[in-house]
């Protein structure tokens, strides 16, 4: 009895795994008809004065049916860099160019950050000042203290726009005992590993929770990730804009859902990113230590201002 029931636990786990494995083949086949049908009826989801159209975007953004169109580009360019590394090594560069330029733009938010606060500090205890006003010919004016908590925004862009960029640039730093006296196709190896079964997944994991959490804050009724896409087309009977405009103070801040939208965007770049890393590992693994940084494009620092580059400790 014991050997039956030990039997057809295995035939049971078999046969999920067997289900799980064709329902991913499944997705990745439809992935090309789905990225088909949503690019030749654009007015389905883009026509944006139509609150069905608003409903079915929310929906798609964060489905199956969008991971799947996503990781099936990324898998069919993989599979035409096995046949031209050449192919692949442009993926890269292109990629990566991308985190770079976005992280390079954004990485003056830092000075702007200190600009403006010190023009805070001269409105308000020198010229004595209740508000300030910047712009040219249009000026926009608010109270100082809308612009101080604006600040956080500029950090928020650092954060979340040049963290691809740090990494590409090497600047995050790894603590690891087991990595650091690895081989150099062993750490490819690990790289390899860790951008598809940790960096992937939690990029993954944290847009569900964050694409909701920001469309919460932009639209009535509140839309739910457990419910379908019907449910949603019938919430769209009563869909209106209601923008987040309300700061923690009576004169603050008021456009605290940039924040929800810098999350969203981050983590795409991190889920894109996830992929360049893993090409450039698999790249760096097959040709062997004379490929490592190949066409890195690395910030130029002068002599004795090296960055501290990966730090293995």
């Amino acid at each position: 009895m014991e050997q039956a029931e030990s039997s057809a636990g295995v035939i049971d786990i078999l046969s999920g795994a067997l289900s799980g494995v064709w329902w991913v083949v499944q997705n990745i086949a439809m992935a090309f008809w789905n990225l088909g049908y949503a690019l030749t009826h654009p007015t389905l989801w883009l026509d944006w004065s139509n609150a069905e159209a608003i409903m079915r975007f929310v929906y798609y953004g964060a489905s199956s049916e969008l991971f799947f169109v996503a990781f099936t580009f990324f898998l069919v360019i993989f599979l035409v860099g096995l046949w031209r590394n050449t192919f692949l090594w442009g993926a890269v560069r292109v990629l990566e160019g991308f985190a770079n330029t976005i992280g390079r733009f954004f990485a003056w938010a830092g000075l702007i950050m200190v600009l403006q606060q010190v023009i805070i500090i001269f409105v308000q205890r020198i010229f004595a000042r209740p508000d300030l006003s910047i712009g040219f010919g249009l000026p926009i004016t608010f109270d100082l203290s809308w612009w101080s908590e604006e600040l956080k925004l500029y950090n928020a862009m650092v954060v979340a726009l040049c963290l691809t960029y740090t990494f590409v640039q090497r600047g995050h730093v790894r603590v690891d005992l087991l990595y650091s006296p690895a081989s150099f196709r062993t750490k490819r190896v690990i790289d390899m590993f860790g951008s598809l079964f940790f960096m992937l997944p939690m990029a993954v994991v944290i847009w569900l929770y964050s694409w909701f959490f920001m469309w919460r804050h932009l639209i009535v009724p509140n839309p739910s990730a457990s419910e379908d896409l019907d449910r949603l087309l019938n919430k769209a009977r009563a869909l209106r804009w209601n923008v987040e405009t309300i700061g923690f103070s009576p004169n603050g801040f008021t456009a605290y859902f940039l924040f929800k939208i810098l999350i969203v965007v981050m983590v795409g770049m991190i889920f894109i990113h996830a992929f360049a890393f893993f090409f450039r590992s698999f790249l760096e693994w097959k040709e062997g230590p004379a490929s490592e940084g190949k066409y890195l494009d690395l910030d130029m620092v002068e002599p004795g201002e090296e960055a501290y580059e990966n730090k293995e400790l």
